[in-house]
């Protein structure tokens, strides 16, 4: 609302203003929530669950948690797959060394032994930050690695390392079709997506915002490095702990340590680059672009090839698809450093005043 007073034009900000964009927010929240609760499950087929939703939610979730680390935190970890290895095998171990163990109750179990990882990989982040820390958590990598493969109690004494789990059993439902994972896997993404939300909006969320920032400044204000650094780290490892157990269990069924190697952390990483740091909705953003960009460019090169009447082989699609996906990266990377979060918040503005834009 514009008023004059004392012959000059001052704008005043309703609270109906202010309360319109986040009731907005929250139902087109609802809306996608149903969607994906009810419609998903009914249109995609179980090619689609199988192969593309359910990667999607437990990479997204993985995702989440490192965005925790590095977007509002402000420590880069290079370690993701070693913390989704230590979440996939102690869940593994949990469930064939105890009998009757519930499956939720493994998962989370997975994601405390990788949050005490994680924090006794994050220590050194207590004295070093940037490039040395990265290469201190990508010794977490190489670790985890070595370890699953040549300590056989982790692997159940498998001469290969490779494991594998029978049926999904929770709380008496047996969860065997693609829809049934793929509802499993939405539920968990969901409540750890919530509590993160509620998390970076509380006093501890605040204070890993503030280390990020300048941590001088906040060590003077009374911030305690040590405790938010390495909660940021617990917290963080949580996330991708389970969500390794996730993927584990309802993705994979069996796996090896190559399944978590060094290039899984990197798609991670990436995935909460280009989505945006610092923001919840850009996880999902950026392991949408990771997951579902090569599977379009793979269908849709040879169609236009086919347009412009050439024939491309499979191979030259497979290098074609790794150069475009590369050169997309840079180029969002250049026009928008903040990610496609911010992409998205542009746009959601530009949509509440069009076509009125004064």
């Amino acid at each position: 609302m514009i008023y004059r007073e004392n012959g000059q034009f001052k704008t005043s900000y309703r609270a109906d203003q202010q309360i319109f964009p986040i009731l907005q927010d929250r139902i087109a929240v609802l809306a996608l929530l149903a969607i994906a609760f009810v419609v998903v499950p009914f249109a995609a087929s179980d090619y689609m669950l199988r192969a593309i939703l359910i990667p999607f939610l437990i990479l997204s979730l993985a995702a989440l948690g490192l965005n925790i680390l590095v977007g509002y935190c402000g420590q880069i970890s290079l370690g993701t797959g070693a913390f989704m290895a230590v979440g996939a095998y102690a869940a593994y171990n949990l469930q064939v060394r105890i009998e009757g163990m519930p499956l939720i109750l493994s998962m989370l179990f997975g994601g405390l032994c990788a949050t005490g990882v994680g924090v006794l990989f994050g220590i050194p982040s207590l004295r070093i930050k940037g490039l040395y820390l990265a290469v201190a958590t990508l010794a977490a990598q190489f670790f985890v690695d070595w370890a699953f493969l040549r300590i056989k109690w982790f692997t159940n004494n498998s001469a290969s390392g490779s494991v594998g789990v029978g049926s999904l059993d929770v709380f008496g439902y047996s969860i065997e079709t693609p829809v049934q994972k793929y509802l499993f896997c939405l539920a968990f993404l969901c409540v750890f997506a919530l509590l993160a939300k509620n998390l970076v909006r509380s006093a501890i969320g605040r204070e890993w915002m503030a280390m990020r920032d300048m941590d001088v400044a906040a060590s003077v204000i009374g911030i305690r490095p040590v405790y938010a650094k390495l909660t940021a780290f617990a917290v963080s490892s949580f996330y991708i702990g389970v969500s390794g157990a996730l993927l584990a269990f309802v993705y994979l069924g069996s796996w090896e340590p190559a399944a978590f190697n060094i290039n899984r952390s990197f798609d991670v990483l990436f995935m909460v680059i280009i989505g945006g740091l610092g923001s919840i909705m850009g996880s999902f953003f950026g392991a949408a672009f990771i997951i579902f960009l090569p599977i379009v460019l793979d269908q849709l090169l040879p169609v236009l090839g086919s347009m412009v009447g050439l024939n491309l082989g499979t191979a030259f699609v497979s290098h074609a698809v790794f150069m475009i996906w590369g050169a997309l990266i840079i180029f969002f990377l250049i026009v928008e450093p903040h990610g496609m979060a911010r992409l998205w918040s542009t746009a959601k503005e530009k949509l509440r005043l069009w076509p009125f834009p004064h």
